[in-house]
């Protein structure tokens, strides 16, 4: 049975509700493994929405392939109000990178709400022998290509933002995808890849603790996290800016009651002081406009912006 193979998300108290017991669970597709950052978002939020809607929500980790692997099983499924995702930046760029994806990233979903969004850290082993952006950047073109770098998978919102750092400081690497983050910050600790750029939430603790080295985030503006660390912006690489951000989606077609009782579900969560205190502990900040419409504007400009990088770059996955 689905609801005895993955983990159903509701407190034992919503648990105890007749109604919410016996409802159809909502699947919640995450096209990333479990303890990532998405998922770990996906999962805080679920804890909430499945009381709004009075439905036990049901998280389905589906990793691998960029994402297409999690993406593909809901493009396909039924469009009756019945399955999610939760994606990430990975989602914009899923077509230009692969051919043989068979889906659209627009037109074969329904943008639902956009909901948390994230900068990311730059984060080298501590042998390598650089403190700074300048330095690593230096560090890089001297190894003419021979770094490593880890990510959660090729088209990953991680793999991303190397690519746009990779066109816009003109140094060069070698990429290693992994099916998850956890597995690829445990090489990072370990010294078998060289550097990351991931979430401030998996590897803020690993800096404390000097395990990595952080030099930059890559937003915009600085984290409130870890307000000592410069963006790549300022630190060298002028006009460099790529957070990640979650949204959620279902499948094209499916009713737009059911799309606005999802996205209202959302941003009643993430109205909610103790579900956004917990997003704030992971490092996430909320969306302030959680609506399908802001949704699907965010996602058309993502696709422009990373599908253009992946096309006039070449990538493959």
């Amino acid at each position: 049975m689905l609801l005895s193979r993955r983990l159903l998300l509701a407190t034992p108290a919503l648990l105890a509700t007749p109604a919410l017991a016996q409802a159809r669970p909502l699947r919640v597709v995450v096209p990333f493994g479990a303890g990532g950052l998405t998922d770990v978002v996906a999962r805080i939020l679920a804890e909430h929405m499945s009381g709004t809607l009075g439905r036990p929500m049901v998280i389905d980790n589906q990793g691998g392939a960029g994402s297409t692997i999690g993406a593909s099983t809901v493009a396909r499924a039924a469009p009756d109000g019945n399955t999610i995702m939760v994606g990430s930046v990975g989602h914009a760029a899923m077509k230009a990178l692969y051919a043989s994806f068979q889906f659209d990233p627009v037109t074969s979903f329904a943008p639902v709400s956009l909901v948390t969004r994230q900068p990311f850290v730059a984060a080298v082993h501590p042998a390598i022998p650089v403190t700074d952006l300048a330095g690593f950047i230096a560090w890089l073109k001297s190894r003419n290509g021979e770094a490593n770098f880890g990510t959660a998978g090729i088209g990953a919102s991680s793999h991303l933002a190397a690519e746009l750092l990779r066109k816009m400081a003109g140094v060069a690497f070698t990429v290693v995808p992994y099916r998850g983050t956890p597995a690829a910050v445990a090489d990072l600790t370990a010294g078998r890849i060289d550097f990351m750029i991931d979430s401030q939430t998996l590897l803020a603790p690993l800096m404390a603790d000097n395990r990595v080295r952080g030099l930059a985030v890559t937003s915009a503006e600085r984290s409130s996290l870890l307000p000592s660390l410069p963006t790549i912006a300022e630190a060298g690489v002028p006009g460099y800016d790529a957070a990640a951000w979650q949204a959620i989606y279902a499948p094209a077609g499916t009713p737009a009651p059911a799309i606005q009782a999802i996205s209202d579900a959302a941003a009643a969560a993430l109205r909610d002081a103790a579900t956004l205190r917990r997003l704030n502990e992971a490092g996430v900040d909320a969306y302030a406009d959680n609506s399908p419409e802001a949704a699907a504007r965010h996602l058309s400009a993502e696709v422009a912006k990373w599908g253009g990088l992946v096309r006039e770059l070449g990538l493959r996955g």
